[in-house]
């Protein structure tokens, strides 16, 4: 057989997360399979559809990482739906509704009913097994506004036979859709592609996702910094164990693993700490430089900029689970170290937890110690930590650290001095030393 599966999108808004994951799974079946990918823009709703939205549906699945083969407007296809009216209400299987005629402006509107036997309708689906309708509750439902005006199960059933499509995967809130669209398919006598209905992902209260808990555009994933590896990795194994068993998974080693019989019958809950995890995972396997291109283009992209990014990337990069989140660290905590810190002698004390001559002996010894730091090395958080650490550990990691940190920042919390002085450089993180050996 040759695979065949569609992205349906109905560009009515922009690309939220439910869209991109039910892209995913079509995808990663349909490249198991070494099938194809037909991207179908069913925008027949033409008050709400817009250019920009399906554009940015667009965009984003690429973002992502995917890829399809053909691409359709059903805007464009209009003649296609009318035949198949006209040969419906031709052959008696459809009827123009006379009395639910209404005049709209200019033209008198009169909506098409398919004719329905009230029989029992039953497929196999592949995540789900056998599912029976009994369609004598349909009645005869409409299946245009007007004859040039094709509701969505029309325009569906005749895209999926003209474009050959052989496995309609989407999610189970399209389940009842699925007697109405048989019905039309046996009228014109066309073929019934396999069914396969996933589960929905579930906010944490395990109800149905909203913007408020999670169903939001993928472009806003993408402006808080998530990577899009990151994002299509958790999105895949939302309601879907890999055989493997492994959470990290390149795109290449999701469609190896992928099987619709391994989704999960019921519904996942979308957990922003864990995606949080998958993004921190990426980000953390990403090279130090990789790392800083990423962080300084999104800055840039949100107006900022990062002197010095390289004295503290490693650091932002342990700590930020989002790019946003490493972009608000160092507005938060480096930002404001490039002005000499202001603090009362009080502080450097107080954590210190000694009396001043002590804070004062462990302040020259630090002194003492990164002034010996040849010129010609390089002055990083490493040298910092090796130069002091064991001292610090010897006498009180407390008493030690707590007046560097203050001497440097001025705050009772910040990164920890070390990687505050490999930041700094050793020329101001000397003068910040000895100016609070002069206020002891």
């Amino acid at each position: 057989m040759n695979v065949r599966v569609r992205f349906p999108p109905s560009p009515t808004g922009y690309c939220h997360v439910g869209t991109a994951r039910m892209a995913i799974l079509n995808y990663l079946f349909a490249r198991k399979q070494g099938g194809k990918i037909i991207f179908r823009s069913e925008d027949t709703d033409k008050e709400r559809s817009k250019r920009e939205f399906e554009a940015d549906i667009m965009e984003s699945i690429t973002w992502l990482g995917l890829s399809w083969d053909e691409f359709y407007r059903q805007s464009e296809r209009t003649a296609v739906y009318r035949a198949a009216l006209e040969r419906l209400i031709g052959e008696g299987k459809a009827y123009v509704s006379e009395e639910e005629s209404k005049k709209e402006p200019g033209v008198m509107v009169k909506p098409v009913r398919l004719k329905n036997a009230g029989k029992k309708i039953t497929f196999t689906d592949l995540i789900r097994g056998g599912i029976t309708f009994d369609t004598t509750e349909l009645k005869d439902f409409v299946i245009a506004r007007s004859i040039d005006d094709p509701l969505y199960h029309l325009a569906v059933v005749v895209d999926d036979a003209d474009m050959d499509i052989t496995h309609v995967i989407r999610g189970e809130d399209h389940i009842s859709n699925t007697p109405r669209q048989i019905l039309i398919q046996e009228a014109l006598g066309l073929p019934r592609p396999a069914y396969a209905h996933y589960p929905l992902h579930l906010s944490a209260e395990r109800s149905k996702l909203s913007k408020r808990t999670g169903d939001v555009a993928v472009r806003s994933y993408r402006e808080k910094g998530y990577l899009p590896e990151a994002l299509l990795n958790y999105l895949s194994v939302l309601g879907w164990t890999p055989p493997s068993g492994n959470e990290i998974l390149s795109l290449e080693e999701m469609i190896t693993e992928f099987e619709l019989r391994d989704i999960h019958k019921s519904g996942a809950v979308f957990d922003i700490e864990k995606l949080n995890w998958f993004n921190h995972s990426y980000l953390a396997r990403l090279s130090i430089g990789e790392y800083e291109q990423r962080l300084v283009e999104f800055a840039g992209a949100k107006g900022s900029k990062l002197p010095d990014i390289e004295r503290i990337s490693h650091d932002l990069q342990q700590r930020g689970r989002t790019l946003e989140e490493a972009l608000q660290l160092y507005e938060d905590e480096y930002k404001g170290l490039q002005s000499a810190p202001r603090y009362d002698v009080a502080l450097l004390l107080r954590g210190a937890k000694v009396d001043a001559g002590t804070v004062k002996k462990h302040l020259q010894f630090t002194s003492t110690a990164l002034g010996a730091v040849p010129d010609d090395m390089e002055f990083s958080a490493e040298r910092v930590k090796k130069e002091i650490f064991d001292y610090a550990t010897e006498h009180g990691r407390g008493s030690v650290l707590w007046p560097l940190r203050v001497a440097l920042t001025g705050r009772e919390k910040s990164p920890d001095p070390f990687t505050v002085a490999g930041y700094l450089g050793k020329e101001e993180t000397l003068r910040r030393i000895n100016n609070a050996i002069g206020m002891v």
